[in-house]
């Protein structure tokens, strides 16, 4: 479905990414993990389109996304929740929600996709007419991922989502991102709660300085434990 191959990014001359080869295939759920400053975030930008690659492809099925321009990504079915939410403040939910179904196929489907969203979040019910800066940080969240379900993905790319958000709201965004997954979208989920992500993930990449240092299933990362110290913050006894 979605594969990147020796895929290079750079900031100027200094290499952001180095030889990056990933998959995220159909109904998958791959989170990758890694410390600050390893490309994480990067990663996320190039996926979406935001970020241009220096070298290798980004395909999802038959389409080659290295081609194209930015705005041509979310047509061909990806989304993405941004780290910090980066939600119109002064706009209201709904504002929010529908700008998530701007291109025409997501439009002609946004009254269904609207009641989707407020099912799965039903907070979002009562506060539509809202602005979305009286939201707390866990309802801004919610929304910021019902903004891209709006747009009807094939991929749902996922920065941080956990980042500033009280434990039990944390939970509950988890909780979302398994039914969303479980509904056949597949997901890329960058996090920082590296074992909330790992029980998540049907596989894994951990990411340092730019590169790939190991792949596998949650299970195959967690036996080999150089990886379970140095990379995924965790002993023989779970997270330190």
């Amino acid at each position: 479905m979605l594969e990147l191959t020796a895929v290079e990014a750079r900031y100027g001359r200094a290499a952001a990414l180095r030889d990056m080869s990933l998959k995220l295939g159909p109904g998958e759920l791959v989170c990758v993990v890694g410390p600050n400053g390893a490309g994480k975030s990067t990663l996320i930008n190039v996926i979406a389109g935001l970020h241009r690659i220096a070298a290798g492809s980004i395909t999802l099925g038959a389409c080659d996304l290295s081609t194209l321009p930015a705005h041509r990504f979310c047509a061909e079915g990806i989304a993405m929740v941004p780290e910090g939410r980066r939600l119109f403040a002064a706009m209201t939910v709904r504002e929010n929600l529908e700008l998530g179904s701007y291109l025409a196929n997501a439009k002609a489907r946004r009254k269904e996709s609207l009641e989707r969203v407020c099912a799965m979040f039903p907070m979002m019910r009562d506060k539509l007419e809202q602005r979305a800066e009286t939201l707390s940080g866990g309802q801004q969240q919610m929304v910021a991922i019902a903004r891209a379900l709006m747009a009807c993905p094939q991929v749902l790319l996922l920065d941080e989502p956990s980042l500033g958000l009280a434990p039990t709201i944390v939970v509950e965004v988890f909780h979302s991102i398994r039914r969303i997954n479980a509904e056949g979208v597949a997901v890329l989920l960058v996090e920082q709660n590296v074992a909330m992500a790992l029980d998540l993930a049907n596989k894994a990449y951990v990411l340092e300085e730019g590169r790939i240092v190991a792949e596998g299933t949650p299970e195959v990362l967690l036996a080999q434990p150089h990886i379970r110290r140095a990379y995924l913050g965790v002993t023989a006894d779970g997270p330190d």
